[in-house]
């Protein structure tokens, strides 16, 4: 069912200073900022040549990620991001299996214009799965 690594995430504390981490330390080209005020976050990606690495930042403290950062100051991985054909298929299949899928079930549309769906960490080996339709 899952495709391939889309992107994994990370929440830094301050998006400039990871993006000059990657970008300057590591010499990674990173996109421009976006503002996803729907996810109450501040995005970039850094480019690779198989996958994307994200970094989010919240946009205020009613993001959902920071409380993430009030556990984890200094930031970390946050989850990953695989790609679907079928996003709908993939949550009823997912669902029907027992897995719990976060919020009401609904794909939301996530940073590269795409649906997306979050899968609880409990039914993935403690790690948060985000699902993108490609």
């Amino acid at each position: 069912m899952i495709g391939r690594l889309n992107h994994v995430a990370i929440v830094v504390p301050n998006l400039a200073a990871g993006t000059a981490v990657y970008r300057d330390t590591l010499g990674a080209t990173v996109s421009a900022v976006q503002t996803l005020p729907e996810h109450g976050v501040h995005v970039v990606f850094v480019e690779l040549p198989n996958t994307k690495i994200e970094l989010l930042e919240p946009i205020d403290a009613r993001s959902p990620i920071a409380k993430f950062l009030e556990k984890n100051p200094s930031g970390g991985m946050h989850h990953v991001c695989y790609e679907v054909a079928d996003i709908l298929a993939a949550r009823d299949k997912l669902k029907a299996e027992g897995a719990k899928v976060l919020g009401d079930g609904t794909p939301r549309i996530g940073a590269h214009g795409k649906p997306v769906l979050f899968l609880n960490p409990k039914d993935f080996c403690g790690t948060l799965v985000e699902l993108e339709q490609v």
